[in-house]
């Protein structure tokens, strides 16, 4: 059986909707900028990857605007989105046939923030009966299946960095145990003060003031990351079910997935970077030689990059494949992060075309990594891999290949 990606939606710095975002990337045009949302002017930290141009009542009932937090707005749109790109109408669809898996790295800060200064300044009767779950790490996936009436087998993931990824290989394990389309990804915000506080305290934040200097993994003036906002919803179905649906094209096919766990620090055991890929590639049927491109996680934190490289040569050897991190044009989007690489790939994929690791300038040669620089590089890839890493230990990897269709 497999998997296909049959719509996307993307919620971006750089880009609302697709079309903006890829061009965005192929341009190098990044989406980071000072924190405007509250004074930043104190904290060591003053640069995010905001979406400025995303008006929520715009694009979702007027009714679910107090009940949702800034994540949930997105998700939602995202998701509308990536339906109406798989044409899929969940109306026509029966609703236990559908099912919704996301990840969250952060929950509802904005929205529970507020609600606790109602809390400390005007008593529990001002806080809004929406905090029982506007908060909550799986409300994306409850909103989301409310909206379009989508009751079949549904989750909602945490592992940071690495959740969104874990959530597409989880819809596509839900997929191949009888559900015919799963509605997945992640978008994430936590641009109000709590948040931003909980994200500087990580030590991995970068506190350079240059946004076009600001984020630079795998680069030898590399000291951290700007932290964003945003992140893909993605449709997946089994191809047969799409198939019969109509939908006769797709953007790519979830290969294979994998997700390891780092052992404990100072065991002296190999972090869980390498197996993920390794065991990626197994259930995808494929080996290293056949991988056309890696969208590497890029912390941007030096250790994590050195490690990251050192996975990455073992299992393809030294510039053994070429490997790029356009999430430097939008910051790091925690579980967004992961499922918007995919599209990213996948686009990359279909256009023929790598896009490039905007702002990198010089790669420390003991990295041994052939990272696309510039300008985008163009190429015939027919296989593509996708990391992700999440604080704590979360490791995740996903293989996509390109769409072929049936004869």
């Amino acid at each position: 059986m497999s998997v296909l990606i049959t719509g996307v939606g993307v919620v971006a710095p750089n880009g609302l909707g697709l079309a903006p975002y890829w061009s965005a990337v192929l341009d190098g045009r990044h989406g980071l900028g000072p924190v405007t949302r509250f004074d930043v002017s104190r904290y060591p930290a003053t640069l995010a990857g905001q979406i400025d141009d995303f008006h929520a009542p715009d694009h979702i009932p007027g009714r679910l605007l107090p009940q949702t937090d800034p994540s949930t707005r997105l998700a939602l749109t995202a998701a509308d989105w990536a339906l109406q790109d798989a044409k899929a109408d969940p109306e026509s669809l029966t609703d236990y046939d559908m099912g919704v898996v996301t990840a969250n790295a952060c929950g509802g800060f904005d929205f529970t923030h507020r609600e606790f200064r109602k809390l400390w300044s005007e008593g529990p009767k001002s806080v809004s009966v929406y905090e029982s779950f506007a908060w909550f790490y799986a409300v994306n996936t409850g909103q989301i299946s409310i909206r379009h009436g989508m009751r079949g087998p549904s989750s909602a993931l945490v592992a940071e960095q690495a959740g969104g990824l874990d959530a597409l290989g989880h819809a596509r394990r839900t997929i191949r145990r009888g559900t015919p389309l799963v509605v997945s990804g992640g978008v994430d915000s936590a641009l109000d003060p709590w948040g931003w506080v909980s994200q500087i305290a990580s030590g991995r934040i970068s506190t350079a003031t240059d946004p076009d200097r600001a984020y630079l993994p795998f680069d030898e003036r590399a000291a951290g990351y700007v932290p964003g906002e945003g992140g893909a919803i993605l449709v997946l179905e089994d191809s047969a079910a799409a198939e019969a649906r109509g939908r006769h094209d797709a953007y790519g096919e979830l290969a294979g997935c994998a997700s390891t766990f780092d052992p404990a620090p100072g065991s002296g055991r190999p972090a869980g970077l390498e197996r993920a890929i390794r065991l990626a590639l197994n259930d995808a049927g494929t080996g290293p030689e056949d991988v056309d491109v890696v969208f590497a996680d890029g912390a941007g934190v030096p250790e994590l990059d050195a490690a990251e490289a050192r996975a990455i040569g073992r299992v393809f050897g030294r510039e053994g494949v070429p490997v790029t991190v356009p999430k430097t044009t939008t910051g790091r989007l925690y579980s967004g992060g992961g499922p918007l690489d995919v599209v990213t790939a996948l686009m990359s994929l279909r256009e023929g075309v790598i896009a490039p690791t905007a702002g990198v300038t010089s790669v420390p040669r003991e990295y041994g990594i052939d990272l696309v620089l510039g300008e985008p590089r163009s190429t015939a890839p027919r296989t593509a891999l996708v990391l992700a890493r999440g604080r704590w230990g979360f490791n995740s990897a996903a293989v996509l290949r390109r769409f072929a269709p049936t004869p």
